[in-house]
Formats: structure tokens, C-alpha cells, sequence
């Protein structure tokens, strides 16, 4: 049975780093983050309404890797693990730290969207600037952390804070997934 695990967190904390690790290690495929194509393609002066997009565009991402997984095993055991390089609960924390609103379409994706277990990741990564990253200051990063954090908390998928530098973030994240993994 697929099991889908999302990798989520600030700015900077090793997000698709982690994604691309594990899925190396499971051998499966992962989920880049469509943000980052869609603002490289239109400019990172977005409005509210391009986060819409940005949603959409995630998810069509997230169901074209998962639609291109390969088969394994059993009619029922096909799919093992896809790892999630963000998903729509970022899209909804961005659009509220920036804009002070979220849009009722990605909110209802949310409450249909179905995941096996979240990794959050701490903002103890030293931050790396790049062309798409907007918040170098720790008080910011530790705000958005914590919004992260208290929509985990809410939901009733299992999660896990992944802290550390990147090999211990990937040994956390490793015992984490088999936890879920042995429980299919």
C-alpha cells in the first residue's frame, strides 16, 4: 500500500535535500516543489492569486509522480513510499504570513488530501540565501516553524520534528519512515 510522506517546513531547512535522500534510500521517487519552478518561470514578485496556481500546480506534481511510480510486489503492496517535497499546508502558511488570508480552494484541497506522515523540519540548518528565499531572520524562521508545527499538532496524521544537521535529520527521518512503513 502507497504510503505518501511530506516532507514540510520553513525556508532553508534541508527540505528537498531530505526528500532527495530518501527517496535514494527507499528507492522510490519524490515530489519536487512546484513553487520554486512556477516562480523561476514567472518571477518571484507573486501575488495572492498566483498562490492558487502554485497550489495546483503541487498537486498535479504530486499526482504525476505518484501516477509514474513503478509497480512492485502484490496487487495490494504496489506502491511502497513517495516522498512529498512540501505540500499545500506550506502553500496555506505562506499565503497567511504574507497575505493575512488563504484561499477556500486550497483550504478544502487540505481537508481532502491524505498523507501517511508529516516530517517537519527545524530551522537549526544555518539559512542559505538564493533568489527565492525571502527570510534570512531567526525571529521570522522560528514564527513560521512554529505555524508549521501547530497544523501538525491539529491533525491527526502522525508526525516528527527532524532536527540536526543533515545526517542526523536523515537517520531521524529514516526511523520515522520505517515506524509508518512497518505498520502497513
Amino acid at each position: 500500500m502507497l504510503k505518501k510522506i511530506v516532507i514540510i517546513g520553513p525556508e532553508s531547512t534541508g527540505k528537498s535535500t531530505l526528500c532527495a535522500q530518501l527517496a535514494n534510500y527507499y528507492s522510490t521517487m519524490w515530489v519536487k516543489e512546484y513553487a520554486r519552478e512556477y516562480l523561476d518561470t514567472y518571477g518571484t514578485k507573486y501575488t495572492y492569486e498566483d498562490l492558487y496556481k502554485i497550489a495546483e500546480g503541487q498537486m498535479k506534481n504530486e499526482k504525476n509522480v505518484i501516477d509514474r511510480l513503478p509497480v512492485r510486489g502484490r496487487m495490494e503492496e504496489q506502491k511502497t513510499s513517495v516522498f512529498i517535497d512540501t505540500d499545500l499546508y506550506v502553500i496555506k502558511v505562506w499565503s497567511e504570513f504574507v497575505f493575512n488570508k488563504c484561499d477556500n480552494r486550497i483550504l478544502t484541497a487540505i481537508a481532502n488530501c491524505r498523507y501517511d506522515l508529516y516530517l517537519l523540519c527545524n530551522i537549526d540548518l544555518a539559512w542559505i540565501k538564493d533568489s527565492m528565499r525571502e527570510y534570512p531572520d531567526l525571529r521570522t524562521r522560528e514564527k513560521l516553524f512554529y505555524y508549521y508545527k501547530e497544523a501538525l499538532v491539529n491533525e491527526s496524521v502522525p508526525w516528527a520534528t527532524i532536527s540536526g544537521n543533515y545526517q542526523e535529520r536523515f537517520r531521524q527521518a529514516v526511523a520515522a519512515v520505517d515506524n509508518i512503513l512497518s505498520t502497513t
